[in-house]
């Protein structure tokens, strides 16, 4: 009788969640998360290149629909073809990266290239061939949704490294030429297709849009910015 039982109850899937938000939890402020603070994973922006995961149909970090030029939210998987944007904040890091013939892997950031290549040597001469040190450009995003004009309230951070130093540089020159706060103008983020005689790749078109229109806008912005000051984007 009792394995009977057990049988219904199996059968009947336990459920006591809903799809959408009830109406009774639709006022509440987010209670319980006070100590989360900025325990939180920033979305990182990816500009997919022919070599990524990500647009090989054989591999298993393979998103459907991805193909080389689109922009990827690494942290939701949402691709675009293009994105709108303000750059609220930059910083300039300096990583260390494991060779890929020796495993490969980020294997740490710093602030300046000397402190990065002292890392570097206390490894001791035999292991010092096996590490690179890259500059990095970081910028503090805040992207506007296409579909619905909204500026997202979830900020991005896009890293700009290799041969987007140089684009990283001219859009940095760009944004003080049209003056007033950094995070003042926004811009469109277009793929870019390169090639030389070592091969081809996708760069970064930042084309100017115009200055922020919606004063909230700029207020989530600005408060964005507060936020970052000292720098804590990693």
């Amino acid at each position: 009788m009792a394995k009977s039982n057990q049988a219904v109850a199996t059968a009947n899937a336990f459920n006591p969640a809903a799809d959408t938000l009830p109406a009774f939890l639709q006022e509440q402020s987010g209670r319980g998360n006070e100590n989360v603070g900025d325990n939180l994973e920033i979305p990182r922006i990816k500009l997919l290149q022919k070599m990524n995961d990500e647009v090989d149909p054989n591999h298993d970090k393979y998103i459907e629909g991805a193909k080389v030029g689109d922009f990827l939210n690494v942290l939701t998987g949402q691709l675009f073809s293009e994105v709108y944007v303000i750059s609220v904040n930059f910083q300039v890091e300096f990583v260390i990266w494991r060779k890929r013939e020796h495993g490969g892997g980020k294997q740490g950031t710093f602030s300046t290239r000397q402190e990065a290549s002292e890392w570097v040597a206390e490894q001791g001469a035999a292991e010092a061939d096996k590490f690179d040190v890259s500059e990095n450009h970081q910028h503090l995003l805040l992207i506007y949704d296409q579909e619905t004009g909204q500026l997202a309230s979830t900020p991005a951070i896009m890293d700009f490294s290799g041969s987007k130093l140089r684009v990283s540089k001219n859009w940095n020159s760009k944004i003080i030429e049209k003056g007033g706060d950094r995070f003042s103008t926004i811009w469109r983020f277009k793929p870019l297709p390169m090639s030389n005689d070592k091969g081809s790749w996708i760069n970064i078109s930042a084309e100017y849009v115009g200055f922020v229109a919606s004063e909230d806008d700029y207020k989530t912005a600005e408060k964005l910015y507060e936020s970052s000051q000292p720098s804590t984007v990693h």
